[in-house]
């Protein structure tokens, strides 16, 4: 069982590294009002709410205290980012302070995790 939360945390990172990076890459065209929501920005967060949810299931399973406050909070979290990206994708521009929110709430959340114990 380990080795598979392993495998699920690891994917979970790979999300996390997309919607990050996808933010990351758009800071300059964000400067000149030019960003916008790159597809694998919604992949990123689509993967990290599907192995978010595989992991606390695993976790319960498994026996392990599952922080439940932690993670709704978490998952509201990324339930505004998804609904974001999601609605904004296909626009070629997107609002400064509705990037900075997603950058701001994907970080957030990468915060949580490691700093709420």
């Amino acid at each position: 069982m380990d080795v598979l939360i392993h495998l699920f945390v690891g994917l979970h990172i790979i999300g996390i590294a997309a919607l990050l990076g996808g933010f990351l890459t758009q800071m300059k065209a964000m400067g000149q009002g030019t960003a916008r929501f790159v597809p694998g920005m919604l992949h990123g967060a689509a993967t990290m709410l599907v192995t978010g949810v595989a992991l606390v299931g695993l976790n319960q399973v498994d026996g392990h205290h599952v922080n439940t406050l932690k993670i709704g909070v978490k998952l509201a979290l990324l339930i505004v980012i998804l609904g974001l990206v999601y609605v904004k994708r296909d626009e070629e521009r997107v609002d400064k302070g509705l990037f900075a929110l997603v950058g701001a709430l994907t970080m957030a959340n990468v915060f949580i995790s490691v700093l709420w114990t």
